[in-house]
This record gives C-alpha cells, structure tokens and sequence, in this order.
C-alpha cells in the first residue's frame, strides 16, 4: 500500500489515536485546553468537549507523537482545523484571535435577533 500510495505522490496519514493514547494526552495536559485553558475537570460538560489535536494535522503529514499532541476543546480544535503552523503558539495566537472574532459577531447576530424579537412582541 505504502508503494503504491507513494508512485502517486500520496502518503498514508497517521494513524488515528487509541482511547489509551488520547486519554494519556488528556491526563498529561491535565485535561485543559493547551489553546483557550477550558478545564475538562471543572465540569461535566467540560468534560464532554475534550478532544486530543494534531499540533501538525493528520492530513499535513503530522505524526502520532506526543511531542505533536495536545489536549484541546472541540471547538478551538474545529477552529484550528487541520491549518499549518509553525508552533503550538503559533496556533493557540490563531485560535484565540479567532475565537474573539467569531465571539464578536455571534454577540453582534444575538443583538440583533433579541431587538428583532422585542419589536414583534
């Protein structure tokens, strides 16, 4: 398979995680978010979000190393997405510019619809 994907220019992406491995990571980080500092021990449904992030994606050529792992929330995770970065802090600076600016116009889109709806009442 290697071969053949390799003739096409193409190589096998990482092998996804185990529930062991991706717990090791989460315990390791303490299950906090190494991008917003959400705390997945503070709460259920903290808890509920937690995931495990390719630093360099899967589907960038990003290994299954731990030094390439770190726990993270599912939405800085989904932000992320599988972008390249040159570090960890490279990525968590994206991640939380972004999470500001998606803050920004959630909060702007909720302002309008709670005017919206006092008017119609």
């Amino acid at each position: 398979m290697r071969t053949v994907l390799g003739r096409l220019g193409l190589m096998p992406l990482a092998k996804p995680l185990t529930s062991e491995e991706g717990r090791q990571v989460l315990q390791r980080d303490h299950y906090r978010c190494q991008y917003c500092g959400l705390d997945g021990l503070s709460s259920f449904e903290n808890s509920l979000v937690m995931t495990v992030d390719f630093v360099m994606p899967r589907a960038r050529k990003g290994k299954k190393d731990q030094s390439n792992l770190v726990a993270a929330c599912r939405p800085c995770n989904v932000i992320k997405g599988s972008r390249l970065f040159k570090s960890l802090d490279e990525a968590k600076e994206y991640v939380l510019k972004r999470r500001s600016e998606l803050r920004k116009e959630w909060e702007a889109g909720a302002a309008k619809q709670h005017s919206h709806s006092a008017g119609t009442r």
